[in-house]
């Protein structure tokens, strides 16, 4: 549906993208709030639901694994029934979970809100990739898919100040009002605006792919977690949770070879456009995500060992300039990549992000000036720049046939690499001492972060170029 606004312009297509991006960017904007804006509300969830902040934490993990298992498959949905229909769906089943935990009397109604808001895990890849189907120019793709994707790193910090104000104000039922409000603003732009494609209209959805493959990426997840709890984890759920993930996709492995029209042909995941990518997000996530939001917020609170700062205060001194330099950063690392090439950006993301952790481990735990600026440089070139390009290249490598497979897979291994980044880091710190006036533990997994990034890096060099999303020096200069 066009909306007739749209047709001012002498072919109605400038400002029908114009209207097209904002209304994915309210698409991305509702989701992202239900990751970061209820982030500084957890403590205020715990004591108006008479519960314990572990118990709320569950809270965060079940909305996170339900994200990361619907990720692997609506995309492809998405491009068999229709992209905007799909969205459009997704935003009204994460309405009704926003409302469900805003009215939540208890813990067990509150995870049913928010189990039920994570089906609209893979919000921002399906915005891309509808995108994608309206832009054919790739400079103008790549700053519109730059400021998408930079709302992965917050909405400029505001997220975090509004959901603490809110929280403290009002209770942490106004956040979830919040956010269901943003829903319906984001559904009835899309409603008017957006641009319906079915690339692959016809083709019949491999539910019997499904299953296995959301079985085996839910137990490893449910694996990943309980260790991140270390001394007082459950071995025999980790040890049993990774075997099912490994025999349920060997099924899933089995079953693909064996359909017609399967959820992803299993030659799709032997070229380095898959794996390689795949690896280099996973890696990059692992390296970085724990460091932001769980080293460096740690340390900033230890009245011991770090510099005893008050949670709200943590907040506003780092994670609200790390998601505003990422917000600035975004478009502009779009806009380059198609002319300097995705890889070449991505590489100049990661290396600055294993400096800045590097200096983080070295310097800035015993500096706060140098920790907030470690913690800006990171917000720039993994908020605002490596983030971007790992998204933009599961829209680009993926192949024609199938264009919801690749950004599906690369949105499971971003969650699946905030999993294990906070099922390793956190445990180095612990096991390397972080107790009393020692910074040892901290520097330690942060180190461990960088080396990790590092191994992103040299993974990087074996991604293929992504030939029809760049264009040439010259032709850059017309």
């Amino acid at each position: 549906m066009t909306a007739p606004v749209l047709t001012s312009a002498p072919t109605g297509r400038p400002v029908r993208i114009a209207a097209l991006t904002a209304a994915l960017l309210a698409a991305c904007v509702a989701f992202q709030l239900n990751a970061s804006m209820l982030s500084p509300v957890l403590v205020t969830m715990a004591r108006e639901l008479h519960s314990d902040d572990a118990t709320i934490g569950l809270s965060q993990t079940l909305f996170f694994t339900v994200a990361a298992v619907f990720s692997l498959f609506l995309p492809r949905l998405s491009d068999i029934f229709g992209r905007k229909r799909v969205l459009l769906g997704m935003l009204a089943v994460m309405f009704a979970g926003s409302v469900v935990a805003a009215l939540a009397l208890n813990v067990e109604m509150l995870f049913v809100g928010r189990i039920v808001q994570g089906v609209a895990g893979p919000v921002v890849p399906i915005c891309l990739l509808m995108l994608r189907s309206e832009i054919s120019d790739p400079r103008r793709y790549g700053a519109a898919m730059g400021l998408l994707t930079a709302v992965n790193g917050g909405i400029a910090g505001v997220d975090a100040i509004a959901g603490g104000w809110l929280a403290t104000a009002f209770g942490f039922r106004s956040v979830f009002w919040a956010i269901a409000a943003v829903t319906v603003v984001a559904v009835v732009m899309l409603a008017a605006w957006g641009v319906e494609s079915r690339p692959s209209a016809g083709v019949r959805m491999d539910w019997w792919g499904v299953v296995p493959l959301a079985v085996s990426l839910g137990a490893l997840l449910t694996g990943l977690n309980e260790a991140g709890k270390l001394s007082a984890a459950n071995w025999p759920l980790v040890i049993g949770s990774l075997l099912v993930a490994v025999l349920a996709f060997a099924a899933f492995w089995a079953i693909e070879n064996r359909r017609s029209e399967p959820l992803i042909p299993t030659p799709y995941l032997k070229p380095r456009s898959t794996w390689a990518l795949l690896l280099t997000t996973l890696l990059t996530m692992t390296g970085v995500f724990a460091v932001v939001n769980g080293l460096v917020t740690s340390i900033a609170q230890n009245p011991d060992a770090g510099f005893g700062m008050a949670p709200d205060v943590a907040s506003l001194a780092f994670l609200t300039p790390y998601a505003l330099v990422g917000w600035v950063v975004g478009p502009l690392a779009g806009r380059l990549a198609p002319t300097l090439g995705y890889r070449r950006i991505l590489r100049i993301g990661l290396g600055g992000s294993v400096i800045g952790t590097l200096i983080m481990a070295f310097v800035g735990v015993h500096s706060l000036p140098v920790l907030i600026a470690a913690t800006v440089l990171l917000g720039i070139t993994y908020a605002g720049i490596a983030n971007i390009m790992l998204n933009g290249l599961g829209i680009v490598l993926s192949p024609a046939a199938n264009p919801g497979f690749l950004p599906g897979l690369n949105a499971g291994a971003f969650n699946l690499g905030a999993g294990l980044s906070f099922a390793l880091l956190p445990a180095i710190q612990i096991a390397a001492g972080a107790t009393g006036h020692s910074t040892t533990g901290y520097s330690a997994g942060m180190v461990l972060g960088a080396v990790i990034t590092a191994a992103a890096f040299a993974v990087s060099f074996l991604i293929p170029r992504p030939v029809s999303a760049e264009v040439a020096a010259a032709e850059a200069t017309r």
